[in-house]
């Protein structure tokens, strides 16, 4: 899911900054969105043998139903191991590995993901004993906010997802809409990308209210100290 980061200015409105990972911490035109399509629909085909025709199909309906595939996998009783290790998008490991080619890993004090979200999952016997909790489920968000120990008042949390951002919302979280131009009601911010933080949401190192008169150069390097999920 997600992580935070302590604010170092005293009149910031935020103590913590939350980041989505995928398409949120990077562009979605990087194509890692479609080769995890085509890694499920893959698994689905090799491991689950169903037949080529018939995976976007379930891939899409299982995404609609559970939320995720992964979720319906596992209400299917498929073996979640088997997955990870067949496809590892939106686990810890892929957090790791997506901060590490992006060079950012340092900069966050915790990864909140699906191991975070779901720590009995592996024990369970049965598919229904323990039922899958991913975003946009607000149990999600409170697990996250729990972990992570923080105000959702003062904790301003990054999503590409609209369905996401109003979750968060919901629970309290200042909320900030990614790769949009145009204001939704469940975003207090909306930005194009996450490179443009600093000049979308100057109070973070400013403090609301104060204007923003340092350059993109000196503020680049103050990017690289938050949070992150997968």
């Amino acid at each position: 899911m997600d992580s935070c980061n302590k604010s170092t200015r005293d009149s910031s409105p935020f103590d913590c900054l939350l980041f989505d990972l995928d398409e949120t911490l990077y562009s979605a035109k990087i194509g890692i969105g479609e080769a995890t399509k085509r890694n499920i629909d893959d698994f689905l085909v090799q491991e689950c043998g169903f037949p080529v025709t018939q995976t976007k199909i379930l891939r899409i309906e299982l995404f609609k139903t559970y939320g995720s595939s992964l979720a319906g996998f596992a209400c299917y009783d498929i073996d979640a191991d088997d997955y990870h290790r067949f496809f590892t998008n939106s686990d810890r490991i892929h957090a790791t590995k997506a901060l590490d080619r992006l060079g950012i890993r340092d900069s966050f004090e915790q990864i909140i993901c699906f191991e975070t979200m779901n720590p009995n999952l592996a024990k369970s016997t049965r598919p229904d004993e323990f039922p899958v909790v991913l975003k946009p489920s607000l149990e999600a968000f409170r697990i996250a906010i729990d972990v992570a120990e923080i105000d959702p008042r003062r904790t301003l949390f990054l999503d590409d997802s609209v369905r996401n951002v109003a979750a968060g919302k919901a629970v309290g979280l200042r909320t900030a809409l990614v790769g949009r131009s145009i204001k939704i009601k469940e975003a207090d911010f909306v930005l194009e990308t996450v490179n443009s933080l600093a000049q979308a949401i100057p109070e973070i190192w400013l403090g609301e209210g104060q204007r923003m008169t340092r350059t993109r150069s000196q503020m680049d390097p103050m990017l690289a100290t938050a949070p992150i999920g997968a």
